[in-house]
């Protein structure tokens, strides 16, 4: 394997940096974006795409502890957000789904989220914005293949 140290310091410091500013972002931006919690937003994103899922089937999906997922829903639950219901394949398990109130809250943050970035990135290209979504896909995609071992390491 061909390790190209300068590239792979840019990279570790701009995902660094990437992580904080997204976050600080977040926390300076009046509401929509601030309706959600980034756990909230990252779960009901989830089901919007997918519909409703097993509570262990999203904790797996966003590589969290089974129980994190299940305080997370809690919370959700308490605010609307979710509805459980008991999962017809395990006794055990709970099935989560987003009600409408949370899909709107999920919709309204994604909405206000795309038109601060397309603000940010103004002056770039279609094309440059493109290869962005392209990249940042492919760099989510290969840290959750390496998360759940299944990856080079």
């Amino acid at each position: 394997m061909v390790r190209d140290e300068a590239a792979l310091g840019t990279i570790e410091t701009q995902v660094a940096m990437l992580i904080r500013l997204g976050e600080a972002t977040r926390r300076s931006s009046p509401r929509p974006h601030r309706a959600l919690d980034r756990a909230a937003y990252v779960i009901l994103r989830l089901l919007q795409e997918s519909g409703p899922q097993n509570v262990s089937a999203v904790a797996n999906r966003l590589n969290l502890d089974g129980s994190t997922v299940t305080r997370q829903v809690s919370a959700m639950h308490r605010d609307g957000l979710v509805h459980r219901s008991p999962d017809p394949e395990d006794g055990r398990g709970t099935v989560i789904a987003a009600t409408e109130r949370g899909l709107t809250q999920v919709d309204a943050v994604s909405r206000a989220r795309r038109e601060l970035y397309d603000t940010m990135l103004k002056d770039w290209t279609s094309q440059e914005r493109k290869e962005l979504a392209a990249v940042l896909e492919r760099l989510t995609r290969d840290m959750d293949t390496h998360i759940k071992g299944r990856g080079p390491r």
